[in-house]
């Protein structure tokens, strides 16, 4: 292929600087438990009001060393990027451009392959029941795809995208591949994630003990599910547990916010 001019202006750029620390904050932790598989997975942050200008992690960088001026920012308009140097990854430009573009309520998108999650979606029947009260947080919330079509270049992704066009379903379990989540805001969508793979650990967790799962009946698990939402908790959790982070991270003199 035929690389276009050297135009690095998305490279290394530190407008929106403090979403790209909130961002970067979410990499650095996501690595730290473990969250993510190697140097393939891709969080996205829209920085405009119709979503389709995005920060993204650059193509082939571990979780763990990302900083704020490193994170690129991409149009899902312009696929001519993966055509420059230093160009994003092709896969998360598809998956995340299309669902960025064709999804505006999705602020921020994350996708991992995280071990849980992962096994989840592994299984024949991959959604995952309200058996406790952190399950009941995706119940009526998620959206299963059973078609799985390879890497996600941008046909897959406009597929996936058209799976999330209802904005009460913030969470896709990728089968025979990962999760995926979104949210308002970094805050948000990291809060969910995190707490998708605590309740899929805790559920398969209960698969291999071979007794009878315990199942929230649905008046109960929507109750749950409205209560632990975001929006309409005054102080968000959410928001709290990426202000820890943040403040850990301070605290630890990491180069997160270089």
């Amino acid at each position: 292929m035929n690389k276009a001019s050297a135009d690095t202006s998305y490279i290394s750029n530190t407008n929106f600087y403090e979403e790209r620390k909130d961002l970067t904050a979410s990499f650095r932790w996501a690595a730290r438990e473990n969250l993510h598989e190697a140097v393939a997975n891709h969080f996205s942050l829209a920085v405009n009001e119709n979503g389709t200008q995005f920060l993204m992690n650059p193509n082939m960088w571990h979780f763990s060393r990302i900083r704020a001026s490193d994170l690129l920012i991409l149009d899902a308009n312009d696929k001519s990027v993966l055509e420059k140097e230093n160009a994003p990854d092709a896969t998360a430009w598809g998956l995340h451009g299309a669902i960025h573009r064709l999804c505006p309520h999705a602020k921020c998108i994350m996708h991992v392959h995280s071990v849980f999650a992962t096994v989840l979606a592994s299984l024949d029947d991959c959604m995952l029941p309200p058996i406790n009260q952190v399950a009941a947080m995706f119940f009526g919330r998620q959206v299963v795809d059973k078609n799985y079509g390879g890497l996600a270049f941008e046909e897959e992704g406009i597929r996936c995208a058209n799976l999330l066009s209802n904005p009460k379903i913030h969470t896709m379990i990728m089968g025979n591949h990962g999760i995926l989540v979104l949210g308002k805001n970094v805050a948000e969508t990291f809060n969910r994630l995190f707490h998708f793979e605590r309740a899929a650990k805790v559920y398969i967790n209960a698969l291999q003990t071979g007794k009878k799962i315990s199942i929230l009946n649905e008046i109960i698990a929507e109750k749950t599910a409205q209560e632990l939402d975001d929006e309409e908790l005054p102080n968000p959790a959410g928001t709290a547990f990426l202000r820890e982070i943040k403040l850990i991270l301070d605290k630890e003199n990491s180069n997160y916010t270089e």
